[in-house]
């Protein structure tokens, strides 16, 4: 049987050589991880025990640290991950292969920070191969996630470290469903939710930054179609505030919170590295085009948390000032 995951709209087949990679694997994918048949029509994520590098000879050098020909790009120290990539396409879609050939600076560097080195090595393993060839079918990678319940279901976007994580915890405990907590990509139609676990305050798994752990998705949704968009803003009064804003500046905030987003940091110089090594998909992601695309024709509105948690977004949209604008 072959490992396997569904994530931003793809399929990611593993095939790990190395245990301590393959725990990474599985606790990088909060339970979602499965068992398959056959890798036919998936990514392949092939992680080798091997410690040499990769074949260069007949490839062209691309930058530094970088070489290519058509259909495959060989990076060193992708994202200074600790890990070789590369990545070549093939009959049956796109191989991400990786060989751990770590920097001495590198190496220790994960060993002191562990929670940061864990977070980067599921990007560039999970998280990057999935944005980049979603990125084939035109879809755009977003910092933003969609919950869903019985009355609406909204797109939710806000800055790192703003209170989305608990406020989408306090709707998931009430029922609600979520794509995802931080990453998604999205078309303007539909947003599709990248599998990760949520990092929250009094969680019970991995400690990680911030004093917060790591807890799963309950119920994860893999795609919907929002109805709205809701905008989180730093309020500074003890009472959430929701009110009507433009298309303009929602589709705004979307595209600026996904360019800022720390999640995100090392994806784009990867991103434009692999279109301009491989030729394929678009040398800049369209996050503006499906921004504009998302807000129009829906609701927008921004919501100014509390300055206490507390909050109920499903009540708040409930409220009939809001309610009239579905």
């Amino acid at each position: 049987m072959t490992p396997s995951l569904r994530t931003g709209g793809e399929c990611l087949v593993f095939d790990c050589s190395l245990d301590w990679v393959a725990d990474l694997i599985a606790e990088g994918s909060a339970g979602e991880l499965r068992d398959s048949e056959t890798a036919a029509d998936g990514i392949v994520i092939c992680v080798e025990s091997k410690r040499t590098p990769f074949e260069t000879r007949g490839l062209s050098r691309l930058s530094r640290g970088a070489w290519h020909r058509e259909g495959e790009v060989v990076l060193e120290n992708a994202c200074t991950s600790g890990f070789d990539l590369r990545a070549r396409s093939n009959r049956d879609g796109w191989e991400f292969s990786y060989r751990w050939r770590p920097p001495a600076r590198d190496r220790a560097a994960g060993w002191v920070l562990r929670s940061r080195f864990h977070l980067l090595a599921r990007a560039v393993l999970m998280q990057y191969p999935a944005l980049w060839c979603a990125g084939l079918c035109g879809r755009a990678p977003l910092h933003a996630s969609a919950w869903t319940n019985a009355d609406s279901t909204v797109l939710v976007t806000g800055s790192s470290g703003i209170g989305r994580s608990t406020l989408l915890l306090r709707e998931l405990e009430a029922g609600a469903r979520a794509t995802g907590d931080n990453l998604a990509v999205g078309d303007g139609s539909a947003l599709w939710g990248l599998v990760e676990p949520m990092r929250v305050s009094g969680g019970s798994g991995r400690h990680m930054a911030h004093g917060r752990r790591e807890v799963p998705m309950d119920g994860r949704i893999e795609a919907v179609g929002p109805d709205a968009v809701v905008v989180l803003e730093r309020g500074s009064t003890d009472r959430p505030v929701v009110c009507p804003c433009s298309p303009d500046a929602a589709a705004r905030a979307l595209v600026t919170n996904t360019y800022a987003a720390g999640e995100l940091r090392r994806y784009w110089p990867l991103a434009a590295t692999l279109a301009a090594g491989t030729g394929a998909g678009p040398a800049q992601p369209p996050v503006s085009e499906v921004a504009s695309a998302f807000v129009a024709d829906r609701p927008c509105f921004s919501l100014s948390l509390a300055t206490s948690p507390g909050a109920s977004l499903r009540g708040l949209l409930a409220a009939p000032e809001v309610a009239e604008c579905f």
